[in-house]
């Protein structure tokens, strides 16, 4: 079966990226560390060129393509979460700079962008009361880390 596999450009950290993003998945691992045969212009023969690995089942490619391409906003990778606990670890290990957090988003040491999404909380916009998901939507909008309890209260008008 084809399958889309997402290339992750890195200024020579692309080994360091996958096994830290492999630590904190489940069904995640690095598969290969492809080295590079050349000299090219990033690196050197023998470098860490390419890293073949999987992040909850899904398979990704991390390049060392050098300082030329940084990582934006743009692009980010949606994690669904089913308890606090989980949110609160994946806020924690990924989140590298404060400022950034915004909505469950969190910006991680290399510059990738994550979404740490609570499945409640899709449910609740999902919600056939209007007024519940759009109580929750707006919660969710003054949060930086997303608090799920506080996120049903507020769907519940209790917040």
């Amino acid at each position: 079966m084809l399958h889309i596999t997402p290339c992750l450009w890195f200024d020579g950290r692309a080994e360091e990226a996958a096994n830290f993003y492999a630590s904190l998945f489940p069904d995640s691992r690095v598969d290969a560390v492809h080295c590079a045969p050349g000299d090219y212009p990033a690196g050197k023969n023998g470098d860490v060129l390419l890293v073949e690995f999987t992040l909850m089942g899904r398979s990704f490619t991390a390049l060392n393509g050098g300082p030329q391409f940084q990582f934006n906003e743009a692009i980010s990778f949606q994690i669904p979460v089913d308890t606090q606990a989980e949110a609160d670890r994946l806020a924690s290990a990924l989140s590298a700079v404060p400022e950034a957090e915004q909505c469950g988003w969190v910006k991680d040491r290399f510059g990738v962008s994550w979404q740490i999404v609570p499945r409640q909380l899709l449910r609740l916009f999902a919600d056939g009361d209007r007024g519940r998901a759009k109580r929750a939507f707006q919660a969710m909008m003054a949060m930086k880390r997303l608090d799920i309890a506080a996120l049903v209260r507020a769907a519940d008008g209790s917040a």
